[in-house]
């Protein structure tokens, strides 16, 4: 692990990146999502250090452990940041239940297939459209909180908590989030809280990833784990692929002139 004067360059070197990625899109400041785990919570530091007075972060509860809006407040608070707080149930309930009685399944009465986790990602994508509502109106950019594990295994909704415009994390291990969130003064209930995106009750990352994180972590640092550990990280890499590009299109031949 690194030292702590070598996490303080890096936590300073991504403040910094962050400064200069917004001065390059001629942007004011910063928008963040605060869910109440260690990734929102760093990023929120690193948000709050690179623009004090340029810095929103947003909570956004929809049918959400009370939990969760706990620490995220507490993480506003410690920051000094006053969040902006918007509740998206009534909406995300609206759309979905829409959607199911549009659907020919719900009029046989059984649950649509893939049901829990199509309304699962509605509340990525809620919250995804949420942050750039404000960002558009303030000319602020959407800084994202996806670190490597779950860059590379694809764990994360695609144009959900996936569309943002910076990932200042994203290439940092599980572990090393945990030290930055050490050297940000963050509390160990923070750092060690068990990773969940909050998509429905009793959901966590790991569960639903089949991996643990401490596993992934040391596949991406070249440490030996065992094989069907690697063939399962191998196997999401490859699903997940389409999540890390834009969208293929199609090439036609063009006119040649108009007339």
């Amino acid at each position: 692990m690194w030292t702590e004067k070598e996490l303080a360059i890096r936590i300073n070197t991504a403040v910094e990146w962050l400064r200069t990625k917004v001065a390059e899109a001629n942007a004011k400041g910063v928008v963040v999502g605060i869910s109440g785990g260690v990734d929102s919570a760093v990023v929120t530091g690193l948000c709050v250090r690179a623009f004090p007075d340029n810095c929103i972060g947003v909570i956004m509860p929809s049918h959400s452990n009370p939990e969760d809006r706990e620490d995220a407040l507490w993480i506003a608070e410690g920051f000094e940041l006053r969040p902006l707080e918007i509740d998206l149930g009534e909406a995300h309930t609206l759309i979905f239940n829409q959607v199911k009685q549009g659907l020919p399944s719900s009029a046989q009465g059984s649950q649509i297939v893939g049901e829990t986790m199509s309304q699962g990602n509605l509340k990525a994508r809620l919250r995804m459209s949420t942050l750039y509502s404000v960002a558009n109106a303030m000319n602020y950019l959407v800084v994202g909180t996806d670190n490597a594990p779950e860059s590379y295994t694809g764990y994360f909704t695609k144009y959900g908590d996936g569309g943002v415009d910076l990932l200042p994390i994203s290439s940092l291990t599980k572990s090393e989030v945990r030290a930055w969130a050490w050297m940000l003064g963050l509390p160990q209930k923070i750092a060690m809280r068990v990773p969940t995106a909050g998509l429905w009750p009793g959901q966590t990352d790991e569960a639903e990833m089949g991996l643990t994180y401490d596993l992934i972590d040391r596949y991406l640092l070249g440490e030996d784990v065992p094989a069907e550990v690697k063939e399962r990280i191998e196997k999401l890499h490859r699903q997940s692929e389409h999540k890390r590009h834009l969208p293929p299109s199609l090439e036609l031949p063009k006119l040649e002139r108009l007339d």
